[in-house]
């Protein structure tokens, strides 16, 4: 939300899904997929998400399990992604694989991640890194996470032992997705009814003023460390949503905008980018959120409104006051690929509305690359590109990966 504006957010709804004429041409923009290496790797054993897993807690629908193999297919997913014609691929290192005990290094999971970005390299796909994605070491949740009193210093640290393999090639880090979900995931791991609450649709916690400062501090720490390496540009990505109101709603969709997200965008000021993250829109009256209505169209989780994105980036882009922003994650949880075509095209219309209103977009990764462990709804949300077997592992291109396939070549072609 734009807190200056007094018009809904569906005054961007775009005027045309003909993708290819309504996106405009960016030389060198990005155009990819992501995926978080808990939710596709398999085995994270040493993770604070694993040992929830197995900790019998009921908000958790099943054990992550093998997920996708990706620790040891991601070769085969990376040519997939190649010959798909993407030129970006973000992922993230797991903190839990590369330091299982506080002070102990995996110097061969170092050189696992090296591996990975020097793969993405030599098939001419630009490696997108983030640092630390949902998950943690179990021993730095045990210590009181974000808010222990050496949590700073202890990411830092931990950004200095992933320099080796930012140093071999990478270009963009995140250091720290969606901090403004961070502190649900805290309450959730201290089995915390208000989070329990939340997973089954009520209110969101909202992070206070401490838990916000503590992941700034953290943020600007590994921030400085990753700028040690010539060239490499850093930010965090922060989960937006389209926020629509009427005059009446309008007070209680700032409040939400400032409680959710308006204090994790001001702190990207100045940052080389920042990650936007929408997947749908939040609508207000005078009474506040407004239910969706029974005549909606849906997803598997939540109302289809792809032309969020356009709004939710147009807001980042004036919240912080003009940093570059990076499409980091848009996606829909559905079983039907044909409306994940309808998706992408109408969410790149809306996207390519705001760039040409002067937003600087670098770059749009599609959530997600492969089906993959939706947290605590398990398996069955499908927002992959590819698909796989549980048993096999054997990978499907779905066909709403070679319609995105045939959208950014064009797109290259072009640029």
């Amino acid at each position: 939300m734009n807190p200056s504006a007094t018009t809904p957010a569906s005054a961007v709804t775009p005027t045309s899904t003909n993708t290819q004429l309504a996106f405009p041409h960016r030389p060198g923009f990005l155009w990819g997929t992501a995926t978080a290496a808990h939710q596709v790797e398999g085995n994270n054993y040493a993770s604070d998400w694993w040992q929830l897993e197995h900790s019998g807690s009921t908000v958790v629908a099943e054990p992550s399990g093998d997920a996708a193999d990706h620790f040891h297919r991601w070769p085969e997913d990376l040519d997939l992604l190649a010959g798909l014609g993407l030129n970006a691929y973000r992922f993230s290192v797991e903190w839990a694989r590369i330091e299982p005990e506080r002070g102990y290094i995996s110097r061969a999971m170092i050189d696992h991640y090296r591996r990975m970005v020097a793969g993405c390299l030599e098939r001419g796909i630009t490696p997108i890194v983030t640092l630390q994605h949902v998950t943690m070491p179990a021993w730095f949740r045990r210590a009181g996470g974000w808010a222990a009193d050496s949590a700073t210093e202890l990411f830092a640290v931990y950004a200095e032992t992933v320099l080796p393999v930012i140093r071999e090639g990478v270009q963009w880090v995140c250091t720290i997705n969606e901090p403004n979900l961070q502190p649900l995931m805290t309450k959730l791991h201290a089995n915390d009814p208000e989070a329990l609450a939340a997973w089954n649709g009520g209110p969101m916690p909202v992070p206070s003023e401490q838990e916000v400062a503590d992941l700034i501090a953290a943020h600007r720490s590994a921030t400085e460390v990753v700028h040690s390496v010539p060239g490499v540009k850093a930010g965090w990505t922060v989960s937006i949503a389209d926020l629509q109101f009427d005059a009446d709603g309008e007070s209680a969709a700032r409040e939400w905008f400032e409680r959710y997200e308006g204090r994790f965008l001001r702190a990207a000021r100045g940052d080389d980018f920042v990650g936007v993250q929408n997947y749908f829109r939040t609508t207000f009256d005078r009474n506040g959120l407004v239910p969706v209505g029974p005549d909606a169209r849906m997803t598997d989780l939540w109302e289809f409104y792809p032309q969020a994105l356009g709004h939710a980036v147009k807001s980042a882009w004036e919240e912080t006051e003009g940093t570059p922003i990076l499409v980091t994650e848009n996606g829909i949880p559905t079983g039907d690929d044909e409306l994940r075509i309808e998706f992408l095209d109408t969410a790149l219309a809306s996207l390519g509305e705001v760039m040409r209103d002067g937003v600087e977009v670098l770059g749009y990764l599609h959530w997600s690359a492969l089906d993959n462990f939706e947290w605590a709804m398990g398996y069955e949300p499908r927002f992959g590109l590819i698909e796989f077997d549980p048993v096999t592992f054997e990978r499907r291109v779905k066909p709403s990966a070679r319609h995105y396939s045939d959208l950014v070549r064009s797109r290259l072609r072009t640029n």
